[in-house]
Formats: C-alpha cells, structure tokens, sequence
C-alpha cells in the first residue's frame, strides 16, 4: 500500500502566489468587519459600565435623603464608588481605542479611496502600520488619558451631581436641624477631617487629572505610530 501522508513538495505555495486584487479586497472587506465587530463590542461595555454608574448613583441618592442619619455616609461612599466604576471603564475604553483605530484606518485609507475612485492614499505605509498592529497591538492611549476621556464624556455629570448633593445635604441638615455646617459634616465615631479630606482629596485629584493629562486625540490623529512613543504593549492574557 503506499504512504497515505501527502508529499510536502506537492502542496500549494499560497503565500508566494501573486495576490488578485478580488481576494485582496474581500480579505480586507472580512478584516473591516471583524474589527467593527470588536468595537462594537467593547463598545456595549463601555455603555454597561455606565450604565451601572447611573443606577447606583440614583440608589444612593434615593437612600441618602431617605435617611438622613446616614446620608453623608453614603453619598461619600457612592463617590468612591463611581471612581472604581470610572477605572473599569477606562480600562474598557482603552481596548476599545484599539479596535477603532484600526476601523479608522481601514476607512480613511481603503474605503473612502474606492468610494472616490481614487485609489491613493495620502498615507502610503498604511496598509504596514495595520498588519504590525495585528502582528504586535498596542494600546493608543495610555491609562490616565483613557480615564479622562470617560470622566470628561460621562462621569463628570456623576461625580457632579454627587458633589451637589453632599453641599445640600450640609446646608439642608444645618438649617433644619439648627445647627452648623461642621456639626453637620460630623459622622458617628469618625474625626471631622476624614469626612471633609475624603471628599476634598477626590474631586481635587479629579481635577488635577483633567488639567494635567494629555487630550485623547480623535483616532485619524493618533493611530499613526509616534517614533518617540510606540505605545504600552497589550498583555496577552487581556486580549
């Protein structure tokens, strides 16, 4: 009987063979869509994590001025709480980032071109830049700037509205109670300062944030390789 394993030499050489621009355009038509696919996806986490957001800021709200006695509590506690919500999702936003850039690669230099009948492109290397992305991604933004583009597009509404709630909670508990606004930033067997440094301590690092990080550029300015900055490498456990 002869061997039933195929000779190596026998088998077709694809990767030398000339490359038809039909089977170009149809790779890259499949590239497109997988990687919509994927900001799609990290997509509807970003908005589930909001999501979240805003359905425990309105549990807290609703308990606090319920319960007076223990409003300052949880106000204060619903702060923290939507900064771990906040990292979450920047962290997301990041991975996120990743797939749009190269959504926005395949659009501005492939799609666009064939819709103008114009098949050049003012980046001539873009189609390099896509496949060492693949072979080696990288993140376009680095962690601080993805947390400031969350807070700046969602949650400083949230931590907003939560600050003004804390102010006239003090101002409605002193006037109703007839007492004074420190009295008022008393909690039950905790020093005044911790209260008063806890809330302080967040909204200024929030805003330290917002002055000193870096704009998150819209993706077409980005996505181009810095030669000074290549970009943080994604782990492969996170992909």
């Amino acid at each position: 009987m002869g061997s039933m394993k195929s000779d190596a030499g026998s088998r077709p050489d694809y990767e030398s063979a000339p490359l038809k621009r039909t089977e170009y355009i149809a790779a890259l038509t499949h590239l497109y869509r997988a990687e919509m696919y994927r900001a799609q996806s990290w997509r509807s986490r970003l908005d589930t994590t909001t999501n979240w957001a805003i359905l425990a800021t309105a549990s807290i709200l609703t308990f606090a001025f319920h319960n007076p006695e223990y409003s300052q509590q949880t106000l204060i506690a619903g702060m923290y709480v939507n900064l771990i919500f906040l990292l979450l999702e920047a962290r997301r936003f990041r991975f996120f980032d990743v797939w749009r850039a190269r959504v926005r690669m395949l659009e501005e230099n492939f799609y666009g071109p064939i819709l103008r009948r114009d098949p050049g492109t003012s980046e001539r290397d873009w189609g390099d830049h896509v496949a060492d992305d693949l072979l080696h991604p990288k993140f376009k933004i680095s962690f601080w700037q993805a947390i400031k583009a969350r807070l700046l597009r969602n949650y400083i509404y949230v931590f907003g509205l939560l600050w003004l709630a804390w102010l006239g909670r003090l101002f409605a508990v002193s006037a109703g109670a007839d007492i004074t606004a420190t009295e008022a930033l008393r909690v039950r067997g905790i020093p005044l300062l911790i209260p008063v440094v806890m809330v302080a301590a967040l909204y200024l690092a929030l805003l330290l944030l917002i002055i000193i990080t870096p704009k998150v550029l819209p993706p077409e300015k980005c996505y181009w390789p810095d030669p000074t900055h290549l970009g943080e490498d994604i782990s492969s456990l996170d992909v």
